[in-house]
């Protein structure tokens, strides 16, 4: 994405209570969330999501979602009661493996007790049935998400959040599933999402589109975009289908850009390794239906037609990001330190400037027009935002960039492009945090020194050489 004393939740006291309440239990509730520095409500503890299968149904005139999650998981303890974040709209039905389940709602916790105990190691799948107007969710640093109404539809967007908006699950980075997607509306609409589009039929004044994500995604990076789309499919050289949906507005200035997605793909899969998805694309829709573009799986989002350079952000996102996914929220910079460079890396390899010369414009303060934006590189570690309201500035970005070319200064071309490949492949569908990043360099260059890289460049503060 680019930028533009202990209180227990009240839903964990109810459950504690229910559960005293009711002898012979053998679980214990799972936590109602996973202690992310910045997000500390989100996600959930005691299971593990394998799979959600979720069937939509939205109406843009009456502004109503109906929806039914079925959450494929795996228990980590045994469980008497576990949370899933939903934030907002109308619960009417909790099943857990196809018996009604007792459940409660606090803030963003919907907490389920299930008829029976569930073992450790046991699958189990919980069965939602919910409705309602989904909400937009103001971010800690103002940007929108959730779900955002457009001019003739809507647009689900869930980084850092915002998934939670429009329908129940786990959501946090750390815990990445498959899915299926089953959304209708009205006919004449579109309805796309991540992954495959498997079928779509049209009966009754209503439209279904089936859309099928076969590799782990975070919910973050899940969408659903609604509107009168133009859609495109095409090829790469090798073979990957390419699926565009355009707003018909955004159609004429979008074309020519787009146009060279297989060209990026393929530069990239020399750059940083073979691309992790089934899939690739984009979204783009109205200048004013969303403020940022995000690396939504398979197919980013953009707000109009994007520049070349934000198009190979968002696409080199799928390898750092999608595919290697941080574990929390504070290692956001291994997300967008490698989509900024990859900018640096493209204008380098097609006639612009070299990384050097952009990591020399940032150090003598002469890459923004104007003074603030300057300074702004400088005031905090990339590996260290100081709060939630921060992990988009750009210390993550451009500083987090200066730390893969002072990486690349140290070992040279060939051992650099060995790592960023390597890390790529080692973490593949998987999570990593800034400690497996450090260790996996210093492990791959034993010979050379890295500390004044990581003391003065990750986590030192203020502008690394003045005092």
């Amino acid at each position: 994405m680019p930028r533009s004393v202990t209180v227990v939740p009240v839903a964990v006291l109810l459950v504690f209570a229910l559960t005293a309440c009711d002898g012979g239990v053998r679980g214990s509730a799972g936590a109602s969330g996973v202690r992310d520095p910045y997000f500390p409500k989100s996600g959930n503890g005691g299971y593990d999501v394998t799979h959600y299968g979720l069937t939509l149904g939205y109406d843009p005139g009456a502004r109503r979602l109906m929806g039914k999650a079925e959450v494929a998981a795996r228990a980590e303890q045994d469980l008497s009661a576990f949370n899933l974040d939903l934030k907002g709209m109308d619960v009417s039905s909790v099943e857990v493996e196809g018996k009604a389940a007792r459940f409660n709602r606090s803030g963003q916790e919907l907490t389920v007790r299930p008829h029976d105990d569930l073992d450790k190691g046991a699958r189990f799948t919980t069965v939602v049935r919910y409705s309602g107007a989904p909400e937009t969710i103001t971010d800690p640093d103002d940007s929108e998400e959730g779900w955002l109404r457009t001019a003739d539809g809507a647009l689900a967007l869930g980084e850092p959040t915002g998934s939670m908006a429009w329908f129940p699950g786990n959501h946090h980075p750390s815990d990445k599933a498959t899915y299926d997607i089953t959304i209708t509306v009205p006919e004449g609409l579109k309805a796309v999402s991540n992954g495959e589009l498997r079928g779509e039929v049209t009966r009754r004044g209503r439209s279904e589109f089936d859309w099928h994500v076969g590799e782990p995604m975070a919910s973050y990076v899940a969408t659903v975009a609604v509107g009168k789309y133009e859609t495109r499919r095409s090829k790469t050289a090798d073979g990957l289908p390419v699926y565009v949906a355009v707003d018909p507005e955004q159609a004429r200035a979008s074309a020519e850009v787009l146009a060279r997605i297989p060209d990026i793909v393929e530069w990239a899969e020399l750059n940083f390794g073979p691309y992790p998805f089934s899939s690739t694309g984009a979204i783009v829709d109205r200048e004013d239906d969303a403020g940022y573009a995000l690396e939504t799986q398979n197919r980013p989002v953009f707000p109009g037609a994007p520049g070349t350079d934000l198009l190979v952000h968002e696409l080199v996102h799928q390898w750092y990001g999608n595919s290697v996914t941080p574990k929390s929220w504070r290692d956001m910079w291994l997300n967008e330190g490698f989509a900024t460079y990859a900018e640096w890396l493209w204008q380098e390899d097609h006639g612009g400037d070299t990384a050097q010369d952009v990591f020399d414009a940032l150090y003598e303060d002469d890459y923004f027009d104007s003074r603030e934006d300057s300074d702004a590189v400088w005031a905090f570690p990339p590996a260290k935002p100081p709060s939630a309201a921060h992990i988009s500035d750009s210390p993550v970005y451009e500083r987090g960039a200066m730390v893969l070319h002072k990486i690349r200064e140290t070992v040279g071309d060939d051992a650099f492009y060995d790592i960023v490949q390597g890390w790529a492949a080692a973490h593949r569908h998987g999570n990593a945090d800034t400690d497996d990043f450090t260790a996996y360099v210093e492990g791959k260059a034993p010979d050379e020194d890295f500390s004044e890289i990581w003391e003065d460049w990750l986590y030192g503060e203020g502008k690394p050489g003045e005092s």
